[in-house]
């Protein structure tokens, strides 16, 4: 049975360099040597070899290359590869819908979570959209150390005494973008490595650090990815006193542009519900005979927060139907033929009627106006407000294309997020979830995944659960949040801090995201009774590692020693314990987790479903891959019927795989124990078998 201590790969994230130097290894094996440096084995690369299998190409580390550079640049690349000690603890009491919701919530420092998600997530999310702190000459968290970021989190919550807990970056510090660059360098390198072969990557800046940040993204993620850099109109002036600069920018890349184009992908805002709107109306149509009032108010009966006159379909203001559609007759003399049908256009991406020119339309039946829409000869509006027209040459696009430059919903999200919150702006200028939610619909399909590492209030949240309405599967998301302190003393974060005090939560912001999304949840749900949406979310904080280091007290050595018998950190429950093994094996948070007793020794051999005094709780994670009994006592006695108790609900089971079962080492009476519940394990084919 082997044992995973603090020093076992399985005790800590993925090791990039480690991966890294195995791919060199396994294309260019000659590039590649181990030398022993200050006593320890070291790869070194062989520069002449290099020179050789790349021909023509220069081999050089001369610092006059085009590129971005700034001091520190070195060290946040070093800190983006070194793998992360810590854990993620789940939190029950917090979350919404624990055991169904496939969404989460996690607390901490966001470079530290994105190296301990490597495992679990890597190459699964189809969007990262991330809203860093803007370099204004303002303080901003995130000081990276380069040494502990455990440390380094535990000092900006207020956890350790003695500890900065933010850091400022002023001009007069003489690093006004250097400190920001180093904070953002090895938190886009990490998320890099999470994104689907097909997925995005979107990140929101202001003109302070745009032409910084993109040049960083081509640097990272390869100029040939780069997509567009999108103008938001924030809906909100500053004082500049030469330029009221009310917009900022959104810079999006692809994780490889070239397999895009070689799938031919054409990212269009989705249609999605318009197959189920459309059903339900036809059905209406029938149960009501073409009552269009009675039929308005069935489509409102599922669509409460609608305007029967404002619904897909256009329903009461046409009072003729024939196979064609809903019409009505007008008289308008512009009409050819003095006045005949008048047919409504369904816009093409919301179905409402378009707006139409006090003329008519360029056609003058309605069979030749399909016709050219067909055909797309018609250009749409942004929505069914815009007069649709003729496109005028080949490289009109229609506007279900993302605008470069997009209007924003910034105020009246403004507003709406203060109604979450009874009115009070817990916090200042939230983002725009609408604006979120497009991009959402528009980079990613239902059952995608998302991240938002600088999650702040819960916009993508928000906007992720918004863009799941009209779909029958929800999207995904990840958000991680920082649990900033909030000031009661600072007049901008006072009504914050005061809503923690009445929820009798800490006065962090993390806290607020939590709240934040249990109301948005709330909402969506009242208005989507016709698509279930998960608006649920699993909590999960940022933490040390379950599994104690060796750490001895020179001063008393013996008092060590029996200290570390137990490998498990004192205080730490068993769902700690069991989650960190999920992470650290490379298996989905929301996984499917059962629960079931095993009797001991002095009880019959069988597994039943309910819990007793005398039986042992093993856990059975996504269909039996992982199974694990982190009881603290195995005798020798208790060994066989715990291993044949296992294998019995393994082969119910029946999983794919191989299936890792894992134990605690300390639980174990002696060799003895451990030996026969191996043996017996093995003996029916379960051959992982580990403790800890």
């Amino acid at each position: 049975m082997e044992k995973i201590d603090a020093n076992s790969p399985e005790s800590r994230s993925a090791d990039l360099v480690a991966e890294n130097i195995a791919a060199l290894k396994a294309l260019f094996p000659e590039l590649l040597s181990e030398r022993i440096v200050d006593g320890l084995p070291t790869v070194t690369i062989n520069v002449d070899v290099l020179k050789g299998l790349v021909g023509d190409a220069t081999v050089t580390d001369a610092e006059e290359k085009y590129g971005l550079n700034w001091h520190g640049k070195r060290r946040a690349r070093q800190l983006a590869l070194t793998p992360s000690a810590g854990t993620l603890r789940p939190c029950r009491d917090e979350s919404v819908d624990w055991d169904t919701t496939q969404n989460l919530m996690i607390e901490g420092d966001n470079l530290e979570v994105l190296k301990l998600l490597q495992r679990s997530y890597a190459g699964k999310v189809k969007l990262i959209y991330i809203d860093p702190p803007y370099n204004t000459g303002s303080d901003f968290v995130y000081p990276d150390n380069f040494q502990d970021n455990i440390k380094n989190y535990l000092e900006l919550t207020g956890q350790i005494e003695g500890g900065q807990q933010i850091a400022s970056n002023t001009e007069s510090s003489g690093r006004f973008h250097t400190e920001w660059m180093n904070m953002m360098y090895p938190r886009l390198k990490a998320a890099w490595s999470l994104l689907r072969s097909d997925g995005f990557l979107i990140a929101s800046v202001d003109d302070v650090e745009l032409a910084n940040l993109k040049t960083l993204m081509s640097d990272l993620y390869g100029e040939e990815n780069f997509v567009s850099v999108l103008v938001f109109d924030r809906n909100r002036k500053n004082d500049a006193k030469l330029v009221s600069v009310g917009h900022e920018y959104m810079i999006v890349f692809a994780k490889d542009r070239s397999l895009l184009k070689d799938l031919d992908v054409k990212l269009r805002s989705p249609k999605e519900g318009v197959d189920e709107v459309r059903s339900l109306f036809e059905q209406l149509r029938r149960e009501h005979k073409d009552d269009w009032v009675r039929v308005a108010q069935g489509i409102k009966a599922f669509y409460s927060s609608i305007d029967p006159d404002d619904l897909r379909y256009p329903l009461t203001r046409f009072t003729f139907v024939d196979e064609r559609g809903p019409y009505r007759i007008d008289g308008d003399p512009s009409w050819p033929g003095g006045g005949g049908p008048r047919y409504d256009v369904p816009h093409n991406l919301n179905g409402r009627p378009c707006k139409v020119p006090s003329r008519g339309w360029v056609w003058p039946t309605y069979v030749r106006m399909k016709e050219e829409i067909d055909a797309g000869n018609i250009v749409f509006g942004v929505d069914e407000k815009t007069i649709p027209s003729v496109r005028r040459n080949l490289f009109e696009k229609d506007e279900q294309v993302m605008r470069s430059v997009v209007f924003s919903y910034a105020q009246k999200a403004s507003q709406d997020f203060a109604a979450l919150f009874d009115g009070r702006m817990v916090f200042q200028n939230p983002k725009s979830y609408l604006d979120i939610q497009r991009l959402v619909e528009y980079y990613s399909k239902p059952g995608d995944l998302i991240l938002d590492f600088f999650a702040g209030s819960g916009t993508t949240g928000h906007g992720a659960m918004l863009a799941s309405q009209s779909g029958a599967k929800s999207r995904r998301y990840i958000l991680v949040q920082l649990p900033e302190p909030l000031d009661a003393d600072n007049r901008e974060q006072a009504l914050a801090a005061e809503l923690c005090d009445q929820l009798g939560r800490p006065r962090n912001i993390a806290e607020l995201t939590k709240e934040r999304l249990r109301r948005a949840g709330t909402r969506v749900r009242a208005s989507s009774p016709l698509f279930p949406v998960d608006t649920g979310f699993r909590v999960f904080k940022l933490d040390s590692s379950n599994i104690r280091a060796w750490n001895p007290n020179r001063d008393d050595l013996n008092g060590s020693l029996l200290e570390n018998l137990e490998h498990i950190q004192p205080g730490r429950t068993d769902e700690d314990v069991l989650y960190e093994i999920l992470l650290k094996l490379g298996l989905d948070l929301c996984v499917p987790i059962e629960r079931r007793s095993v009797t001991r020794a002095s009880s019959a051999q069988t597994i039943s479903g309910k819990s007793t005094e005398t039986a042992f709780t093993v856990h059975s994670i996504g269909g039996g891959v992982l199974m694990a009994c982190l009881d603290a006592s195995i005798t020798v006695a208790d060994s066989e019927p715990l291993a044949i108790g296992i294998v019995e609900w393994h082969k119910s089971l029946a999983p794919a795989g191989d299936t890792t079962c894992i134990f605690r080492d300390s639980a174990f009476e002696n060799d003895v124990a451990k030996s026969n519940l191996a043996a017996i394990l093995e003996q029916h084919g379960i051959k992982q078998v580990r403790s800890l």
